[in-house]
């Protein structure tokens, strides 16, 4: 049951899915961690069907402190020894996760950012596709770290990487946060194809192309005031 693995899975507004995909998840993994961050909908209800453990932010904080409250809470256990950060909508592939946990023993790397660049993004529209490839462009100029794709959900890292990731911007911004810890903690990295598939529900639950342009700023605003 890789029991050595936390699957950690932030959850907003998702009563329509988290129910199938958390139970989905407890199939092959033993510590699924849910954070439901201020969810309005019934979310807190279907988590409580599953054996998922349940985290509760009273108010949305956003998906980059979900994920950080769920990493803290997997660091208590000393059992665990790979962190798997995995989104609710129903994207992301169970078999995905398997062959990066595979890769990051294998190669003793610190982090592996699954790529839809490197694999396939089923029924992506062609503005998505051409905003997320300009994201690729900002971050690698940036944050100096080369990737194919730069605001994936999935990534497999180990304790050291949990341990000092300290995520502190809360909103989608997050994901070029990580990487740019990548860069400055001098993180081993490797990208890995996977799949993802868009479906009519993950679409409307995904970012708007105006929150992509208020990433951006976000991002570098950050660096501005960190200097």
């Amino acid at each position: 049951m890789n029991k050595e693995v936390a699957v950690i899975v932030p959850v907003f507004n998702e009563a329509q899915v988290i129910e199938k995909i958390l139970n989905n998840l407890l199939k092959v993994f033993q510590n699924v961690i849910c954070i439901d961050d201020g969810s309005q909908d019934n979310s807190i209800e279907e988590i409580n069907k599953t054996k998922a453990t349940l985290i509760k932010h009273p108010i949305n904080l956003g998906q980059g402190a979900a994920l950080q409250t769920g990493i803290e809470f997997a660091l208590i256990n000393p059992n665990i020894d790979y962190f798997v950060t995995y989104d609710a909508d129903g994207q992301h592939s169970i078999d995905d996760v398997l062959i990066m946990l595979k890769t990051i023993q294998r190669s003793n790397v610190d982090i592996v950012l699954g790529s839809r660049f490197l694999g396939r993004a089923e029924n992506i529209s062609w503005l998505k596709k051409y905003v997320l490839k300009l994201a690729v462009i900002f971050s690698n100029k940036t944050t100096g770290i080369k990737l194919t794709d730069a605001h994936n959900g999935l990534r497999v890292f180990n304790r050291k990487v949990a341990s000092q990731l300290d995520i502190t911007m809360p909103d989608f911004s997050h994901a070029s946060e990580i990487i740019d810890r990548i860069a400055n903690k001098k993180f081993s990295f490797e990208e890995v194809p996977i799949t993802i598939a868009y479906t009519d529900y993950s679409r409307k639950k995904g970012q708007s192309m105006l929150n992509a342009i208020n990433i951006s700023f976000d991002i570098l605003l950050n660096k501005v005031t960190k200097k």
